[in-house]
């Protein structure tokens, strides 16, 4: 493992635990040793290929404006090895290995589709593949070899894979992830001069949408430096739609008040009616409910729609624990699960995701245990 923050170091604890014999190293000696003490490995040592102890793998775990490099200097250095990296960008990294010599019938690129807000080793979790997408992306050199021991990694650590090429790949993490964090990264900067008081009012709604942007922004500088070309497409069109969408609401703007009452309007009320505008509204809303139906449900299923049920739930400790628990007791699987904590209030409204014949059933149960639940 060549890199020993959140990825390199998830990975290789979730590699230890299942028996994996995992090697680490880092620039920062005090990053390797955290990691070795989160017991995601050992210390590589210069004993290890002394004593013919190659590796048969080697993950590259590092940023995507160096991974290429490292890729290459890995491949030389290991000349028996395969070797992967788990950037979050394919095709740069894999033109940089193809144009500075590196052995490309040994190298396959991956990315899990795992990460969090928070960076570094001690961020780093076990289970943070599991249920998750892992893309291979292979070259067309890469051997059948090098791409099964890849997938048998990604598969071991509890991943889903899928194999893409590097241009399909780039152009799919745009959509997905990388203009997504621009979006909640856009929306959370207009907080910054909002009052107190008007910030103060904000609800789940906006909590949903920027939690991505207390992500790293040298990390995700690089991310999208390194897919600069996908990830423009991706805004350009996005633009388009937001200027479908403000040149509507533009429409629909009240004019000033006049000084006579129109002729024939109620009461003398003026209101703004483009034709169109309302219809234009209507239908970015409406392709953002097609285009969310379409997100894999849980478990990287099918996409399922869940029913909410709506309860209060006291700012006490052990009160959401009792609440879980009374779900468990009324026999229901909770599918997911959202807290909103009223404004100033010594309460909150949890927000419990069920299958939809379980609603009624499930409203009954908690209603008998005491709870208050909304309809």
């Amino acid at each position: 493992m060549v890199g020993t923050g959140l990825i390199g170091t998830s990975l290789g604890i979730a590699l230890s635990q299942r028996g994996f014999d995992v090697t680490l190293s880092d620039p920062s000696p005090t990053a390797v040793r955290l990691a070795r003490d989160l017991g995601a490995g050992r210390l590589a040592t210069d004993a290890d290929a002394d004593d013919g102890a190659a590796p048969e793998l080697v993950v590259v775990a590092a940023p995507p404006d160096v991974a290429g490099a490292v890729v290459v200097a890995q491949l030389s250095r290991w000349p028996e090895a395969v070797v992967t990296d788990v950037a979050s960008v394919k095709g740069s990294v894999a033109r940089w290995v193809r144009g500075h010599g590196g052995e490309l019938a040994r190298y396959v690129g991956s990315h899990p589709m795992a990460g969090r807000e928070r960076s570094g080793a001690m961020a780093a979790r076990a289970d943070l593949f599991e249920g998750r997408a892992w893309v291979v992306v292979p070259t067309t050199e890469s051997t059948p070899y090098a791409v099964d021991l890849t997938r048998e990694v990604a598969r071991a650590v509890g991943s889903v894979v899928t194999v893409m090429d590097a241009a399909e790949h780039d152009a799919a993490v745009a959509v997905v992830s990388h203009v997504p964090q621009v979006a909640a990264s856009l929306v959370a900067g207009r907080l910054r001069e909002l009052s107190d008081d008007a910030v103060a009012l904000a609800g789940q709604g906006l909590r949903d949408v920027t939690r991505i942007a207390a992500s790293d922004p040298h990390l995700w500088t690089q991310i999208l430096a390194g897919n600069a070309e996908a990830v423009r497409e991706v805004l350009v069109d996005l633009r388009a739609d937001l200027d479908t969408v403000i040149a509507a609401l533009s429409g629909l703007v009240e004019p000033p008040e006049p000084e006579q009452p129109v002729t024939g309007s109620p009461g003398g009320a003026t209101t703004a009616d483009a034709p169109g505008s309302l219809a234009a509204v209507s239908r970015a809303i409406s392709e953002g409910n097609t285009g969310h139906a379409r997100i894999p449900g849980k478990h990287g299923g099918g996409p399922t729609a869940y029913a909410t049920v709506v309860v209060v739930v006291p700012d006490t400790p052990g009160a959401l624990a009792t609440l879980l628990t009374d779900v468990g007791a009324a026999g229901v699987n909770l599918e997911d699960l959202r807290l909103d904590h009223g404004l100033g209030l010594p309460f909150g409204l949890a927000e419990v995701d069920v299958l939809p014949t379980a609603v009624a059933h499930l409203q009954t149960a908690l209603a008998a245990r005491g709870w208050r639940v909304h309809d």
